[in-house]
């Protein structure tokens, strides 16, 4: 396939990008800063301006599509990671604006250009626990897609003002738009550096659930995306399969989560977060966990 990824160059995508291209898409990394991948090409891209997003998705891929002279390809699929990946980078009414325009450009653009999918990074901050002025509690355990999406900072409000851009585009246009509910995007330097002390402070982890998404299976989920088609608009939640640490799931549920209800029964080591839906529809299987990094 022919993709434009935008925000390439973060912390997810400089792992999504060198994925996909090792199965042979053809990538076009549209970002603030280049990626420096050998075969993909970085376009550098405001993307809140939606003349250069509308520039990007009619551009090309690299010097060598120019040779053919069969003229300008269509890009098969965007998948937008672009955007601020947290409160407190830039001021929120900054990091509102940034977000929610930037996902609107991209997906206007590309209904307009009839690409027939799109796939969008949501987060798990929509369900209003990441970033809250205090603690919050789930309406219940686990978290599936159906659990209420009603947050209280401008990172999060912007994730879910996004997904409902996306939805209603998606109704117009009758492409495929699928928006992650990414969790927590670990690295293996972070399995090294942090779950040490989450082993002895869970409370550490709490505002994330105890959940966490290795970028090798957060690369997986999006390629199970760019293969699955005929969904229309869907969210799913990219989350391990695991807590975050070793205390049980029960455990946890007692210490932090008194009074919760359970709306399915939880294995021991469980996630909060459940990724059920993603396994069912997508055939996502999550393959990298914290233990075996750590504990072999």
């Amino acid at each position: 396939m022919r993709i434009l990824f935008t925000g390439g160059s973060g912390k997810a995508g400089r792992h999504v990008v060198p994925h996909l291209a090792a199965r042979g898409h053809r990538i076009l990394n549209a970002d603030l800063a280049p990626l420096g991948h050998p075969g993909v090409h970085d376009l550098i891209t405001d993307l809140a301006d939606p003349g250069q997003v509308w520039g990007a998705l009619t551009s090309y891929a690299g010097f060598d599509e120019l040779e053919p002279g069969t003229g300008l390809p269509k890009f098969d699929a965007v998948v937008h990671f672009g955007a601020l990946a947290r409160i407190l980078i830039q001021p929120d009414c900054e990091t509102y604006r940034v977000n929610t325009q930037s996902t609107y450009n991209v997906l206007e653009a590309a209904a307009k250009l009839g690409i027939p999918k799109v796939i969008f990074a949501s987060s798990e901050t929509v369900y209003g626990i990441c970033f809250a002025d205090g603690p919050r509690q789930p309406a219940y355990l686990p978290i599936d897609e159906e659990h209420p999406t009603v947050p209280e900072d401008a990172y999060a409000i912007s994730k879910v003002c996004n997904e409902a851009t996306a939805r209603s585009i998606q109704k117009r246009s009758g492409q495929d738009i699928y928006g992650l509910r990414i969790s927590n995007v670990c690295e293996i330097e972070d399995y090294h550096r942090d779950f040490p002390a989450f082993a002895e402070d869970p409370g550490l982890r709490l505002r994330n659930m105890f959940g966490y998404i290795d970028v090798r299976d957060l690369a997986q989920m999006v390629e199970r995306c760019l293969d699955t088609d005929g969904l229309g608009y869907e969210v799913f939640n990219v989350v391990n399969d695991d807590l975050a640490v070793p205390q049980d799931n029960e455990a946890l549920r007692n210490q932090f989560y008194g009074g919760v209800p359970v709306k399915t029964p939880m294995q021991p080591r469980q996630a909060f977060f459940s990724n059920a839906k993603a396994r069912q529809m997508l055939g996502f299987s999550p393959q990298h966990d914290w233990r075996s990094i750590l504990h072999g």
